[in-house]
């Protein structure tokens, strides 16, 4: 899948808010270079131009918080997917590439979970069965909840986001975001 056309506009918008050339955006444990004359996105970790569809996901941060010139601050209102726009519509996508993906890794042992500490700016919270607050960006954190099995019902999870995420990404992105963060785990 080529997203030319995506990292294009994105590259375009940031010219339009800003003279300046050069950025600098932490993500997760990583920080990225953004550098516009040359068109490059570089993570200071590993030296190494992330993956086209993060390198889109950073963009669109950027873009944002250059417009916005400053981002909203979380209100620790959690929020469903569901309750985005087109959460309904998008579902299915978000199931099969956030959900399924952290029950298959977590569904039998939940408190593994908590292993990710050390690796990604996250925090225990006293939700379900396992919760963790992870820090993605500043001002954007995420919500992922695990329920252990019982005799009546099947594990389950859930990846939350606080309400003001929606002024910072599409639905879209938020999928990206959240897929990349059940990977990560």
């Amino acid at each position: 899948m080529s997203y030319d056309l995506a990292l294009e506009k994105a590259w375009l918008d940031i010219e339009s808010l800003s003279e300046r050339k050069r950025f600098s955006i932490k993500m997760l444990a990583d920080e990225y270079e953004i550098d516009l004359e040359n068109r490059r996105i570089l993570s200071v970790s590993c030296n190494a131009q992330p993956k086209e569809y993060i390198s889109i996901i950073l963009l669109h941060y950027l873009i944002q918080k250059l417009r916005l010139k400053e981002l909203p601050k979380p209100l620790r209102e959690w929020i469903d997917f569901y309750k985005l726009e087109g959460g309904d519509t998008y579902y299915s996508v978000f199931r099969s590439r956030v959900i399924e993906v952290l029950l298959r890794k977590y569904g039998r042992n939940p408190q593994v979970l908590w292993e990710v500490l050390g690796r990604v700016p996250a925090r225990k919270v006293q939700i379900g069965d396992v919760g963790i607050v992870i820090q993605v960006f500043e001002e954007v954190p995420m919500l992922v909840v695990l329920y252990k099995a019982d005799e009546e019902f099947e594990p389950e999870a859930n990846v939350l986001f606080d309400k003001n995420i929606t002024e910072i990404f599409c639905t879209e992105d938020i999928i990206v975001l959240a897929e990349m963060i059940a990977h990560l785990l």
